[in-house]
């Protein structure tokens, strides 16, 4: 997979996206694409015999056959690491929850015997009259205030994150650039097939039979639904429910799930910190192709996408030298 240039294995996405929906699906699409081939092209007349041209088609598709079995593998690969990582972290938690409450009590402990060694404390003496400054002092305190409030909204609303997420009443979630993880817990007993859950584009719906839906809603962002998915195992307490969400925009932090829920402060959020060569190969060529285009913007040059259109244009010109492409312009 990082040998392929996603750029070539895109360009002509947006025009088989069209074809297809014209001609109504993949076989239809399949039947015009060798009709195109048998009546404008010597595919099947210039071959030496049938089975040359069939040998070409079973080429073709068993190359992209092997290179989708690439992808299946490191989408198992990548989820099988997610949940290692999800397991390294519930142990860090409750390792770090022990000991914040390991320290708590023994600060307890000090509070009650510092106390207990006390002398009593003598009795107060009269307060002196309130001068005539007390009234500049109390302003002074109330403007302090307020410009600590105006410090504390320049850096960021909302709670501070947790894992890069948030903890809701219903549910817990936590994110890198590219994607977003939400745990909804689920009572013990519950079947995946007592369980909805419904990923859209922007929304999403969880909701087990008979009970009130546990999110339901507007989505922060789009989502890539082809590489969403949901799981359902057993927790300490009951079952949980494990939803994995690709965001279109690997490059913007969220700073809630669903439109109107409690939201993070996102900017103090914490990164990872990553090589290039650490991400996934689908995750690379996105970020590759991001650099590419971010390079050629700064040098007044046409980014990825704009350089397959012009090759479009020019080799559809080529092939029709009759048609006048003097106000043709590329959208």
């Amino acid at each position: 997979m990082s040998g392929i240039n996603p750029m070539e294995d895109e360009r002509f996405d947006g025009m088989y996206i069209q074809m297809a929906q014209q001609v109504g699906g993949i076989d239809p699409l399949l039947d015009s694409f060798f009709s195109f081939l048998r009546r404008k092209t010597d595919f099947l007349s210039g071959a030496a015999s049938s089975s040359v041209s069939q040998d070409a088609v079973l080429k073709s598709f068993n190359k992209n056959k092997d290179r989708f079995d690439e992808e299946v593998k490191e989408k198992a690969a990548k989820e099988k690491k997610r949940k290692a990582e999800e397991e390294k972290r519930k142990a860090r938690i409750t390792e770090e929850k022990v000991k914040a409450q390991k320290v708590e009590e023994e600060s307890r402990i000090e509070d009650i015997t510092e106390e207990a060694a006390k002398p009593p404390a003598p009795a107060p003496a009269p307060a002196p009259a309130p001068a005539a400054e007390t009234g500049t002092t109390s302003e002074e305190g109330k403007k302090e205030g307020e410009e600590g409030k105006e410090e504390e909204g320049e850096e960021g609303k909302g709670a501070v994150p947790i894992e890069n997420g948030g903890v809701c009443d219903t549910y817990r979630w936590t994110q890198t650039l590219q994607d977003l993880m939400i745990y909804v817990p689920v009572p013990a007993g519950i079947k995946a097939k007592m369980i909805t859950v419904d990923i859209q584009k922007k929304k999403l719906l969880v909701q087990v039979k008979g009970a009130e839906a546990a999110m339901d809603g507007e989505l922060h962002g789009a989502v890539k639904m082809e590489d969403c998915f949901w799981s359902v195992e057993d927790d300490k307490v009951g079952r949980l429910v494990t939803i994995t969400l690709t965001k279109v925009n690997q490059m913007e932090w969220w700073n809630r799930v669903l439109v109107g829920g409690p939201e993070i402060n996102t900017q103090k959020v914490e990164p990872e910190n990553s090589k290039l060569s650490d991400l996934d190969g689908e995750t690379r060529q996105t970020v590759e192709k991001m650099m590419f285009d971010q390079r050629q913007k700064a040098a007044g040059l046409p980014t990825a996408d704009e350089m397959g259109k012009q090759d479009m244009l020019k080799k559809f010109m080529e092939q029709h030298p009759e048609m006048d492409f003097s106000k043709a312009k590329i959208c």
